[in-house]
């Protein structure tokens, strides 16, 4: 059994065969999809997939890319879905300096509320962190203690990832780990504790070096595993029992 820990299935480009993409994934063995929200729109749509689904579920949050968004009246919706017995985590939040799609004092500010929703809610949040390392760092630390979470799509070095870990949160790896030329990947990978890891695709983004070139989807996570396994020197199944083990124990998946 896996757990795909990040996926966007209410992304459009899943809107004609949605349902295929989720009988697939549980046919592959991915029994479990984190469907993570990045504005208010999207979260509710989360839930509403989560509802719908038994291995569904939800996050709530505002992206940095649409960091502008985020008021107070934002904020209290969002307080508001996060109530839905669906919902495990506060997210996708953080900062991204590489687009800078919304100014990084509204990415500060919104990243800053947010954390501090979830501090309030007692729930993990999933971070989102692009060229802004120091800063994202900085911040998460003035919760430590506080608040746990998932780096998502994690590609940083293995004292960031240290850092992290300190601070109470969770490695996430995506597809790129599969990449051949992804080698600080790989050497992170054999040295990083697997009680720290979780297992992604981010779909519809980023598909594994099988799939290069195609919409991913959360029945894709497989390939990923199968290179952390081997990165590892494990079976694919044990690996499966430790990610899993680790979603259930930051996001209390049942």
């Amino acid at each position: 059994m896996f757990v795909d820990s990040h996926a966007h299935l209410q992304w459009r480009s899943f809107d004609d065969d949605r349902e295929d993409v989720i009988a697939r994934a549980a046919r592959a063995g991915v029994k479990v999809i984190i469907n993570i929200g990045f504005d208010l729109d999207g979260s509710r749509e989360a839930i509403r997939l989560a509802e719908e689904h038994e291995g569904l579920f939800a996050t709530v949050g505002i992206h940095p890319h649409n960091a502008n968004q985020l008021d107070d009246s934002v904020l209290s919706k969002l307080k508001r879905l996060s109530q839905n017995s669906k919902v495990v985590a506060v997210g996708e939040i953080g900062l991204d300096y590489y687009r800078d799609l919304s100014p990084r004092e509204a990415q500060k500010k919104a990243f800053e509320a947010q954390l501090s929703l979830a501090q309030e809610l007692r729930l993990p949040v999933v971070v989102h962190s692009r060229n802004a390392t120091a800063d994202v760092l900085h911040t998460l630390g003035e919760y430590k203690g506080e608040i746990q979470g998932v780096m998502h799509c994690f590609s940083g070095s293995m004292e960031v990832a240290k850092q992290c870990i300190e601070l109470g949160f969770y490695i996430s790896f995506v597809g790129s780990v599969t990449f051949p030329n992804a080698s600080k990947l790989h050497r992170l990978v054999k040295t990083i504790s697997l009680s720290k890891v979780l297992l992604e695709t981010d779909s519809p983004w980023l598909a594994p070096q099988e799939m290069r070139g195609r919409r991913n989807e959360p029945a894709f996570l497989v390939f990923t595993a199968r290179k952390i396994a081997d990165l590892r020197g494990i079976s694919v199944e044990k690996l499966g029992d430790i990610t899993t083990e680790n979603a259930q124990n930051l996001f209390r998946l049942p």
